[in-house]
């Protein structure tokens, strides 16, 4: 087999896959389309222990009724299947989906954008289609249409990306925000290895602040709190948003450069997208000298 059969089944492979997912999704065959969905109310707040791991963000335990049985559970969630509650309070709401007549397997969706269709894989599938079409091309068809085919997948990359949409929705939340008096009740330790063997250690702050509607926030806080490995029993102000307290952050200044980096970087791909189809036409029509 020489490289280009092997390039061919790079993206042929994926492209099968993903057909096949959006089959199954249109024929309503999917793993989350069989699965039973409900609402679910957080009962109870876990506070994570001082020096624990972030990976499981807040643990909680919800209530959800099975619409089948109508009987109650009340079941914890801790990270469970990549879902990480990373704010959370008595009352917030969540939707589940479970397997039908298996509600102790339940996933708490904190994202429901293509996951009610089963569109997750076959959009993972499709993204390595585009990715193998593009170093076929570079292989196949030479820099010219490589070029091309790069700043394509660089567009569309770029205008899908919802870094931009989220910073934009962010920002609307925190126009309006509240600041309030929190605390720091715990820092969470994570301890990683780079690729030379030494560690690396990474705190995240657990705060806790009230509302002034009175409702009780524990949340994880990544970002905005200087020097954050000794930082329990610090006092801060936070500022949330009044139409969802899980948007708030310890400093304002801080979450406005954290915004405009991540739109910064949407642009950054429209404009090199832009620049590689501009090139790569410009050596397809000898308008450039290639050397």
């Amino acid at each position: 087999m020489d490289v280009r059969e092997m390039l061919g089944l790079w993206w042929t492979v994926p492209g099968a896959a993903a057909l096949v997912g959006y089959v199954y999704s249109l024929a309503g065959l999917t793993r989350p389309q069989r699965a039973v969905w409900v609402t679910a109310r957080v009962v109870e707040v876990h506070r994570p222990a001082h020096g624990d791991s972030k990976s499981p963000g807040i643990p909680v335990t919800v209530a959800f009724q099975d619409p089948s049985t109508g009987r109650e559970f009340r079941l914890r969630h801790a990270g469970r299947n990549g879902h990480v509650v990373a704010a959370a309070w008595v009352g917030q709401e969540f939707p589940v989906r479970y397997p039908r007549r298996r509600p102790e397997r339940f996933h708490l969706m904190l994202d429901t954008k293509g996951e009610e269709r089963g569109l997750g894989g076959p959009n993972c599938m499709l993204l390595l289609l585009l990715v193998g079409l593009v170093v076929q091309a570079f292989v196949v068809r030479g820099w010219p249409h490589g070029l091309i085919c790069l700043g394509g997948l660089l567009l569309l990359v770029g205008a899908f990306s919802r870094d931009r949409q989220h910073a934009r929705a962010r920002a609307a939340l925190l126009e309006e925000s509240v600041a309030v008096p929190g605390r720091v009740v715990a820092v969470t330790k994570d301890v990683y290895t780079d690729g030379e063997g030494d560690e690396i250690v990474n705190h995240a702050p657990v705060v806790a602040f009230t509302t002034h509607e009175g409702i009780q926030v524990t949340a994880l806080c990544r970002e905005g709190i200087a020097r954050p490995g000794p930082s329990l029993g610090r006092d801060l102000t936070i500022h949330y948003a009044p139409a969802d307290p899980a948007v708030f952050t310890p400093d304002l200044d801080h979450d406005r450069r954290e915004r405009a980096a991540a739109v910064r970087f949407t642009v950054t791909l429209l404009l090199a997208g832009i620049a590689s189809v501009a090139l790569g036409v410009a050596l397809l029509y000898d308008l450039l000298p290639v050397t």
